[in-house]
């Protein structure tokens, strides 16, 4: 059953997509990162697979078990009061039966979007278009038979994984994203892309909102255009993916090996410096206080 308010919700969302406004998103893996960052002023929780897989030590790619995601994204819904958007990677299911089963039961958690993707483990030959524009379709039959938008973001993952030049990864980028936009997806996600010109190319060939990615750990490692200018030029969308979770972890490799190596504390004290401000960030995850 989806409630009246996870309606509003996924209309919320929805909207977020139409608005002058970028909707910018830095994803979160857990409870607290979600309700730190929602209280720094998001408008929306976006997961990151990658991220959830990592802090239950696991690698990404749906080596997660669902049972697993379904019980973090609830803890996440529950305690955040702005709408929640999960990646879903491939889907959860080897056929659309089964992913259709799959999102019926991370609605269920009361989310109000997914990330679905066209590759499966990041593998260069990607999902058939046809085959991935019905999964699409599906996913829309479902949550129109529930009584609500699910706001499904569309990845295409041709210039992740294919082995084609860049104009070819380009013009398979619009030919999928447009398939997938008629085919019922709200926001086309094409990653990783960083040139001004290839981004204002996906911006005005694709009839939908774009989603674009700020994440300096994939691709080129080269990161798009600022905010503005994302925003000058159109697009709709942009997230961090796994970024700040890596960025974390990053931190915690770095404290640990001069702790150990060194025996110096410098990192963390740079990181907890000034103290109040490290005493705030901990009382806005815990929902005591929030950055304005």
């Amino acid at each position: 059953m989806v409630s009246i308010y996870q309606k509003e919700m996924a209309e919320r969302f929805l909207k977020l997509h139409h608005d002058p406004e970028i909707l910018v998103l830095l994803n979160s893996w857990d409870t607290g990162s979600s309700r730190l960052i929602e209280a720094c002023g998001y408008k929306a929780i976006a997961t990151t697979s990658m991220g959830i897989a990592a802090s239950l030590g696991y690698p990404d790619c749906e080596v997660i078990q669902l049972n697993e995601l379904i019980g973090i994204v609830s803890k996440i819904v529950n305690r955040v009061k702005v709408p929640v958007t999960v990646d879903f990677e491939a889907g959860f299911g080897k056929n659309t039966n089964e992913i259709i089963e799959s999102i019926n039961k991370i609605i269920a958690t009361g989310i109000v979007g997914i990330n679905i993707e066209d590759s499966i483990d990041l593998n260069p030959t990607l999902i058939d278009e046809n085959e991935f524009c019905e999964r699409i379709s599906s996913i829309r039959s479902l949550s129109t038979a529930l009584g609500f938008h699910l706001v499904i973001n569309a990845r295409t993952d041709s210039f992740y994984t294919s082995y084609g030049s860049t104009k070819e990864k380009l013009a398979e980028s619009i030919r999928r994203g447009n398939k997938y936009r008629e085919a019922g997806a709200d926001c086309i996600f094409v990653q990783p892309v960083a040139e001004k010109e290839i981004i204002a190319t996906l911006v005005k060939e694709i009839d939908a909102p774009i989603n674009i990615l700020a994440n300096p750990g994939i691709g080129s490692g080269i990161l798009p255009p600022s905010v503005s200018e994302l925003q000058d030029m159109g697009v709709a969308r942009l997230s961090m993916g796994s970024g700040l979770m890596k960025a974390s972890l990053a931190l915690i490799k770095k404290v640990a090996e001069e702790l150990l190596i060194k025996g110096k504390y410098d990192f963390l004290f740079d990181t907890l410096t000034p103290l109040p401000e490290a005493a705030i960030a901990y009382k806005m995850a815990i929902g005591l206080k929030k950055y304005k």
